[in-house]
């Protein structure tokens, strides 16, 4: 099926599903912060649906940002660059990689199928790291790990690389300086993966003595529709201990915790968390939170605290009982991919806050997203509302997204980095 013809494959699929969906009818600025509001829930055969056509950047052209601030392209020609992170060298590594084969068992599943390739979600990922280096203001881009299984988190402990894979948490010897590793990669842990592996993608965060690694885990379908022996050690975030490799659930009920952080003020583990679809454009709100050892966060019985999702059979009110609210809720369907605690002198004015990368709704209208977001933080806590920060991913008409922001990082300047996926670049934002 050519493009065209996909595309035209969706629209009369979106205007089918849509049909008895009267679209969003809450500002999503009311859905944001502690108190969201939560309409009623609505049921669909299949999800309510937009889709953006996926189309390239233009020579020249680039996200918009702020006055004060510039924005330059780092590198391009990436196969789905999903997260990156920042060397003490300063050189940037890129994880490239998109969903692991799976079966198709639903009529969503194949539908969706078509909406990722129409918007520039589909294609094969690098399931490979890059290294990017800067030399005399000229970007050197070197294949730094290869044939690794839809890789996403990384992170540096001493003299270790280690890599979240879709299935399993290896880890690599690094040499400072080195432009590639050819040592091969040692599995220290298997991380729920299996031939469905709904939410694929593993954050990743070592504590600040390195002796932990934190793994975020989404779960292996919307509400249990897998049966709830698919979710086994999912929608959690898992603690591994780096020298054994042993590991327990940290906390559970995070639907898909696809960014994990630590607030520099309070030293508190932080998550961006996707939330449940296919009841209504206005639910249910994507959220930001602390993490509580221990802790469990409703899903998927319940949302935002108390709100019973009468979908999921058996209820466990008991469970529901003790859920935790969210912190900060980032309103409905944005998906956000990537969360960064900004702490550089290059921008002073987001210092402390919280950069956010909103992937964009599917399942939504109008759409909700596509953009970076800043959140300011007092005393370890959001505040006030969301600031668009670098937005122009997708036209103002939302007929068409030109990329999709994921991953976040610092730069050793304080320059904001940000992986564009269905771009296939990467972006620095910096003071002018």
């Amino acid at each position: 099926m050519n493009m065209r013809n996909r595309l035209l494959t969706v629209a009369a699929l979106a205007a089918l599903l849509t049909a008895c969906d009267q679209g969003a009818n809450i500002d999503p600025m009311k859905q944001v912060g502690p108190e969201p509001e939560l309409p009623k829930a609505q049921n669909f055969l299949l999800p309510p649906m937009q889709v953006p056509e996926g189309v390239a950047w233009k020579a020249g052209e680039t996200p918009t940002v702020p006055p004060g601030l510039k924005i330059e392209k780092v590198a391009e020609g990436l196969l789905h660059p999903r997260q990156l992170y920042v060397l003490p060298n300063n050189d940037i590594l890129v994880a490239e990689a998109n969903a692991p084969a799976k079966p198709t068992t639903r009529p969503k599943q194949l539908i969706m199928g078509l909406v990722q390739k129409a918007s520039g979600k589909g294609g094969p990922g690098g399931n490979r790291i890059t290294l990017l280096r800067n030399v005399g203001g000229t970007w050197q881009k070197h294949t730094f790990i290869e044939n690794l299984h839809s890789p996403f988190g990384m992170q540096l402990i001493g003299d270790t690389l280690w890599v979240a894979n879709a299935d399993s948490l290896v880890k690599f010897p690094y040499q400072q300086g080195e432009t590639s590793v050819s040592a091969p990669g040692e599995t220290v842990t298997e991380l729920p993966g299996g031939p469905i592996n709904h939410h694929w993608t593993k954050s990743l965060l070592a504590s600040p003595d390195g002796s932990k690694l934190y793994v975020g885990v989404g779960s292996n379908s919307n509400i249990t529709e897998n049966g709830i022996g698919a979710e086994y050690r999912r929608a959690a975030v898992l603690e591994v201990d780096a020298a054994t490799g042993a590991s327990r659930i940290y906390a559970s009920g995070l639907r898909n915790p696809t960014g994990l952080q630590w607030e520099p003020e309070s030293g508190a583990l932080w998550a961006i968390v996707n939330e449940r679809d296919e009841i209504g454009s206005d639910l249910v709100p994507d959220y930001m939170t602390s993490v509580k050892e221990k802790g469990f966060y409703g899903w998927p019985y319940s949302y935002f605290g108390q709100h019973v999702d009468e979908r999921v059979k058996p209820p466990r009110p008991d469970l529901v009982a003790g859920a935790i609210k969210p912190d900060y809720a980032l309103s409905s369907h944005v998906a956000p991919l990537g969360l960064l605690f900004y702490t550089g002198d290059n921008m002073p004015q987001y210092r402390g806050g919280a950069f956010i990368s909103e992937h964009g709704s599917w399942n939504r209208k109008p759409l909700n997203g596509y953009q970076v977001v800043w959140v300011k933080f007092e005393n370890g806590k959001p505040v006030g509302q969301p600031q668009p920060v670098v937005t122009g991913f997708l036209t103002d008409d939302q007929k068409q997204v030109r990329g999709l922001p994921v991953g976040l990082a610092m730069d050793k300047q304080g320059g904001l980095l940000v992986a564009d996926d269905a771009g296939n670049a990467i972006w620095r934002i910096s003071a002018r």
